[in-house]
């Protein structure tokens, strides 16, 4: 029970490190660092710590006919989902950022049907519906001039796409090998993926990294080891302890959290003043997607629940 509750504690916290990633990212984008470059630094990091930590701890084998499939996953869960990241967010708000990736779950429902031919319930269809509604009404009725951007929405939709795509066919690779095991080997082609980008190379050349005043390192360490190492290994600790609807059903924090840090991080003048991109259009829009992803998880939830009991009947849920 102890570990059950450090992990919704593990759950809680990794979603305020990504609220505030959005935020404190957004302030060294691109007055100093340009988003290819950030992600470069981002990467390399991470993946030295992690292959640090697998050689220490872990060891672990990997059956040669598994490397394509890594390679896959790292494409889609390292390169594509953080180049659009980054990129998306140097454009638009750190709100719509936030609104945007709850989606993901929606995603990877479609997506699991295409690729894992997993059915789609009448509950999830519906589900589906609301939240895509809710997705690209915000995308396309919910712009706030001067905060907001049509590319740099349609980047960050991407960027959960990949990773939602990510998340469908890494399962096999979780379900065989230690969670670490297969992250590590996720950075190690991901990066290799993001240094064949012509856009990080002319990103770094353009960095003048002995001007950087010490808050922008402060907050370029915080993305790298705060939203990127260390929200990795909480998320590994939790799934282990808790479902993964459970796990997943922490993404409807990080909007909130993200309104919670624009209006603090203004106050305390610590990133540049995004309230103004904060509206009520706006979260209706995101409730819509957040009823859309509750109807999903609400729909695996009863399928479960009926195959424990024995009912195979689960066409209606």
């Amino acid at each position: 029970m102890n570990k059950v509750i450090l992990a919704h504690f593990a759950l809680f916290a990794l979603n305020m490190l990504y609220g505030a990633n959005h935020l404190l990212a957004k302030g060294v984008m691109p007055d100093y660092l340009g988003p290819n470059a950030f992600i470069f630094l981002r990467a390399v990091t991470t993946t030295l710590l992690f292959i640090a930590i697998f050689l220490i701890f872990i060891r672990e084998k990997v059956n040669r006919k598994d490397l394509p499939r890594l390679a896959v996953t790292g494409f889609f869960g390292v390169a594509m989902n953080q180049l659009f990241f980054f990129n998306g967010l140097e454009l638009t708000s750190p709100i719509n950022v936030g609104i945007i990736m709850t989606s993901t779950p929606i995603l990877v429902v479609i997506l699991s049907y295409f690729i894992l031919k997993e059915k789609i319930t009448i509950l999830k269809a519906v589900g589906v519906f609301v939240g895509a509604i809710g997705a690209i009404a915000l995308t396309t009725l919910g712009k706030e001039p001067g905060f907001d951007s049509p590319m740099g929405d349609l980047f960050i939709f991407i960027n959960a796409l990949s990773f939602g795509i990510y998340l469908v066919i890494v399962k096999p690779l979780m379900s065989k090998y230690k969670p670490l095991t297969v992250i590590t080997y996720n950075f190690i082609f991901g990066i290799g993926f993001i240094l064949c980008y012509p856009g990080v190379w002319s990103d770094l050349s353009e960095a003048q990294f002995s001007l950087f005043p010490d808050v922008v390192w402060l907050k370029i360490g915080y993305v790298i080891f705060g939203a990127t190492f260390l929200t990795y290994l909480l998320n590994i600790f939790a799934i282990k302890h808790v479902s993964p609807s459970v796990s997943g059903s922490y993404i409807y924090t990080q909007p909130m959290l993200v309104m919670i840090f624009t209006v603090l991080f203004a106050y305390f003048g610590w990133t540049e003043s995004f309230v103004g991109a904060i509206s009520l259009e706006k979260i209706a829009y995101m409730l819509m997607i957040f009823l859309g992803v509750f109807l999903i998880s609400r729909s695996t939830y009863l399928q479960r629940k009926r195959k424990a009991s024995g009912d195979k009947d689960d066409s209606d849920l």
